[in-house]
């Protein structure tokens, strides 16, 4: 037993039993020798995270307080044995709940903030990470050995639900760097019409479109107001918020030609939850919210109806942890440009959240839509 054991034991600390007794039940040590085992460097930590719950977890990894040399086992474990649901929530989340019932945390200054915090973080870091049509978004590893062929796939396998033919006209809603339209229009023919409210990614996408029939627009999903025969989202819908689902499904419907498809890519949670996890909330995806599927079914029912759910969230995992291995092999290159903190907040996100897949804590659905229903149905052998 390490000294840092011996020393807590021996005062009797309540932080660092509850803290042990904790981890214990998720099959992991503190100083233990295994590589998801995590390694105290402050013992502060104790109090620290029994006082302050998840933020506090994270917040002291990226202090470097903590170490793990396996930090996705140890979330894969964590989320498994339900910690989450044991972790304290200071009052400050509590407040942030129920304030949240009555603000629009979602709306159009505000959606302006994740653009700017995160998705504006960098091109070079996003070049870097993402594969070559830059998709941040699960990939789809049915028959894909690569972080490239998995995004290809997934690509192919949206298009083809779609069943986009060519001369259709096709919206992206949070087109991100313009890589799904750009495919779209290079192998299906289509016209596409693509809104983000990142300018890094209009940049991009700009000029990865050039010389393709593609518009790529900065634009508010609230101004939406045309007519298309496919609409596509894919990782957008988590920023979207509960209070604006009614309002998204409805948009999209008024935006749908009667006859039209709708595919909705999205990060989906188990239980229908106000809650929303403070680290994430913090340093990555500000104002985002997960949806469950009573969120989903309830606000789209008036406006679309279901053709197809597809639910695929074990290939995020895969994503992540392409991601994460993409991340370190460039961080000498973008070392130059980054700080040391924000090295340990990104490598903290990309295996927290691969850890969450892994353990079905999240979930990621494609689905499909209509407005009054295809006769006879869709059938796709994805």
């Amino acid at each position: 037993m390490s000294s840092c054991d011996t020393n807590s034991e021996s005062t009797g600390d309540t932080y660092y039993r509850i803290f042990k007794e904790l981890l214990s039940s998720a099959n992991i040590q503190i100083n233990g020798n295994r590589p998801f085992d995590i390694r105290i460097k402050n013992p502060n930590i104790y109090k620290r995270i029994v006082q302050q719950g998840s933020l506090a977890l994270g917040e002291s990894y990226m202090d470097g307080w903590w170490e793990c040399d396996q930090l996705d086992v140890f979330f894969h474990l964590a989320l498994a044995a339900k910690l989450n649901q044991e972790m304290p929530k200071s009052y400050k989340d509590i407040l942030y709940i129920i304030i949240g019932r009555l603000i629009n945390f979602q709306s159009r200054s505000r959606s302006l903030i994740v653009g700017k915090e995160h998705y504006n973080l960098g091109n070079d870091l996003f070049r870097m990470m993402l594969d070559p049509y830059m998709q941040y978004s699960c990939g789809y590893w049915k028959d894909a050995k690569t972080l490239e062929e998995a995004q290809l796939a997934k690509m192919k396998m949206i298009c083809d639900k779609l069943q986009l033919k060519p001369g259709m006209k096709l919206l992206d809603i949070g087109c991100g760097w313009g890589g799904l339209a750009a495919y779209a229009a290079e192998n299906y023919g289509v016209s596409v019409t693509g809104i983000t409210i990142s300018t890094e990614q209009v940049l991009i996408g700009k000029e990865r479109c050039a010389g393709l029939d593609v518009i790529i627009l900065n634009q508010d999903y609230r101004d939406l107001n045309s007519k298309y025969d496919r609409i596509v989202s894919v990782g957008m819908f988590e920023h979207v918020g509960p209070t604006n689902y009614s309002t998204y499904f409805k948009i999209v419907s008024r935006n749908l030609n009667p006859d039209g498809l709708f595919l909705l890519q999205t990060i989906g949670c188990n239980r229908s939850e106000d809650y929303v996890d403070p680290w994430i909330e913090k340093y990555i995806f500000p104002n985002g919210r997960i949806p469950s599927i009573r969120y989903i079914g309830e606000s789209s029912e008036p406006y679309l109806i279901v053709e197809n759910w597809h639910s695929m969230g074990p290939h995020y995992d895969t994503t992540l942890m392409a991601w994460h291995e993409r991340f370190i092999a460039a961080w000498p290159t973008l070392q130059h440009n980054y700080s040391e903190h924000f090295y340990r907040m990104f490598v903290f996100y990309l295996n927290a959240c691969a850890g969450a897949f892994r353990a079905r804590h999240l979930q990621l659905w494609q689905i499909l839509f209509s407005i009054k229903g295809v006769e006879g149905g869709l059938h796709y052998l994805y």
